[in-house]
């Protein structure tokens, strides 16, 4: 039997960050599922701006596009700045590029699951729909459960998203499963 990869990417450079958090606590229940976890958050995904020539030469892109590459399903956690995704995780995202010419491009028939923190909920709710979108160009498979977070309301993400990363994360095994 195939142990799933699952690669959880975003958060923020802050140790502490909401993103962060959830992103490892979603990453702890694929673990208790049985599934190989890889984590690349904060300084993990500080890459230049896109250019297709920093992916063939910077060892943190290459590691992080082989984690990509060896994926069975994706989660991505923003927080939301100015009602969008933040410039980490987009450069991030924009580094699937490296993708493009493999076997399986990009995304292409990944479960994703998605994770969006924001002082607010305009924020919040703006990044995670920024967030699908961009799964969709990337020819992943958002799951139905995403999660949008106010952290002014909800201090403690990681006791009030429970029941939700435990849905998101089975829908990301259901999806596996089939």
């Amino acid at each position: 039997m195939h142990t799933p990869h699952i690669v959880a990417l975003g958060g923020t450079l802050r140790a502490q960050s909401s993103t962060g958090k959830l992103l490892a606590a979603a990453l702890s229940r694929a673990e208790a599922r049985g599934a190989r976890t890889t984590l690349l958050t904060g300084p993990d995904i500080v890459f230049p701006h896109y250019e297709p020539e920093h992916g063939e030469s910077d060892a943190k892109v290459i590691r992080y596009v082989e984690a990509l590459r060896t994926a069975d399903a994706v989660i991505i956690g923003s927080p939301g700045y100015h009602g969008t995704l933040s410039g980490l995780v987009k450069t991030a995202l924009d580094y699937v590029e490296l993708l493009s010419r493999d076997k399986r491009v990009y995304f292409d028939g990944l479960p994703i699951g998605l994770i969006a923190t924001a002082a607010g909920w305009q924020a919040s709710v703006a990044t995670l729909q920024a967030l699908r979108t961009i799964t969709h160009a990337l020819r992943g498979w958002p799951t139905p459960m995403g999660i949008a977070v106010n952290t002014v309301e909800t201090p403690d993400v990681e006791a009030h998203c429970q029941g939700a990363l435990d849905v998101m994360v089975g829908q990301i095994f259901e999806f596996l499963n089939r």
